[in-house]
């Protein structure tokens, strides 16, 4: 058994709790991990007892607000060049982001060598993005005891398809579905500018906030359209990200299809899901080029707005209890969330860098 310490936020400046309830998840028989999110009570722990030792940075988006600030830069700073002369490993964390949004947009701490006011927290880490387990983890615990109440029997519109973020690659895939008319007959959004009409947003919102409620789940407008159009994050070719936008229908046991990472079914399936090539063509995976996959979506959503979606609904009955009960299996999440601890073991056996 080896024994691993993570000092799980080191300026306590995120939500500490749910990376440790994260970890917790795991189920590798040979690795046992202490955590602490209070970096003053490190000397509590006989820390050169332990085979690895972690310290996680909290990368978050909110903490860009804090970036240019000198006295949080310089204890920051003093933290990890203490912690790095006692052999610990550092994790950037921020999973509730893609590699990819993480990469563009302005990041925390500050490590522009230009600016010689602030220090440079330039230290060997690996990053901590959300891949494909963080949000089936946060899926997982805020609906694992939940009932729902899915009647697949009686279908109104075609397609269920909400965007909110603008992004350039969902403006391509909304403007090109409605320039050919499929969404005539379709709930879709493309918030804050066009919104679900009212009798199928959240009952226990007043108005759709842009924050806080992404991940719940209302089942009406489940109920009433045959099939959900994923507007995923990214659409790049070099990682594949999965948020709560696939595992709302997985959880509400319908169709869908994935606007999102080039290889994103086949990671799907990978993980133990079932996709519906057996009832529409899913050759869009396959294109590495985003506009080739725009371009197919497009066709595959024009064909199926004739669809005999009842007939669908009773053959794939089986397919897609199968999805939801592996979603709602703890062990099966477990394996996934092994697969990111592991990265993270593998790291600070090698001690990469991660730039």
């Amino acid at each position: 058994m080896q024994r691993n310490f993570i000092l799980t936020d080191v300026m306590k400046t995120g939500h500490h709790e749910a990376l440790e309830d994260f970890i917790r998840h795991h189920s590798l028989s040979d690795q046992k991990f202490d955590m602490t999110g209070e970096y003053y009570l490190l000397h509590n722990y006989d820390l050169d007892s332990y085979d690895r030792k972690f310290a996680i940075i909290d990368t978050n988006k909110a903490n860009v607000r804090i970036k240019d600030n000198k006295e949080f830069a310089l204890e920051l700073q003093k933290r990890c060049d203490l912690l790095h002369s006692q052999g610990f490993v550092f994790i950037k964390a921020n999973p509730w982001e893609s590699l990819e949004n993480i990469t563009t947009t302005p990041q925390y701490p500050k490590t522009d060598k230009k600016n010689i006011q602030y220090p440079v927290i330039d230290i060997k880490h690996i990053k901590w993005t959300g891949g494909t387990s963080w949000f089936w983890f946060i899926m997982y615990e805020k609906h694992k005891d939940k009932t729902f109440n899915f009647d697949h029997s009686k279908k109104k519109y075609d397609f269920l398809y909400l965007n909110k973020q603008s992004r350039a690659h969902r403006k391509k895939l909304y403007e090109a579905l409605s320039n050919n008319g499929i969404l005539q007959n379709s709930l879709h959004t493309r918030w804050p500018f066009r919104k679900l009409p009212a009798e199928y947003e959240l009952p226990w919102a007043q108005d759709y906030p842009q924050y806080g409620m992404d991940q719940d789940i209302y089942e009406k407008p489940y109920n009433d359209t045959a099939c959900s159009i994923v507007a995923e994050t990214n659409d790049n070719d070099y990682e594949v990200f999965m948020t709560e936008k696939i595992w709302k229908p997985i959880i509400a046991q319908q169709f869908f299809i994935v606007h999102g990472n080039y290889l994103y079914l086949q990671k799907l399936r990978d993980m133990g899901f079932r996709t519906f090539n057996n009832y529409f063509e899913e050759a869009y995976d396959l294109d590495r080029d985003p506009n080739m996959r725009i371009n197919t979506i497009v066709d595959v959503c024009d064909r199926l707005r004739d669809a005999p979606w009842q007939d669908m609904y009773l053959q794939s009955k089986a397919l897609r209890q199968y999805n939801f009960d592996h979603f709602f299996n703890r062990e099966k999440l477990s394996l996934e969330i092994n697969k990111t601890i592991n990265l993270f073991l593998e790291f600070a056996d090698t001690r990469q860098v991660s730039s």
